[in-house]
């Protein structure tokens, strides 16, 4: 028994992954049931699978570390960060 997928992909993605299979001797189909196989053999998606895109919360990060390097701020200790939040937050209060 076998059952059809219909997958929707962009017309130029198609192209191009069937030149690739046609360079390697296979066609569409029998490249999706390798991928498909390879998934349930190695039970999960059989390459690396990445966010290229940073979040904002990795950016904010990265930002705030090139600010503490630029203050001359990246060596400071928790302690010392509690401090200062303390005298901050006294001169506040006055």
């Amino acid at each position: 028994m076998s059952t059809t997928i219909q997958v929707r992909i962009d017309d130029d993605l198609k192209i191009q992954a069937t030149e690739v299979f046609d360079r390697l001797g296979i066609d569409f189909s029998t490249a999706i049931r390798m991928f498909l196989k390879k998934s349930v053999a190695v039970n999960g998606i059989p390459f690396e699978v990445r966010n290229e895109t940073p979040s904002e919360a990795a950016a904010a990060v990265e930002n705030m570390r090139k600010t503490a390097e630029e203050n001359s701020i990246a060596d400071m200790t928790l302690d010392k960060i509690n401090e200062i939040i303390g005298k901050v937050r006294d001169i506040g209060k006055k």
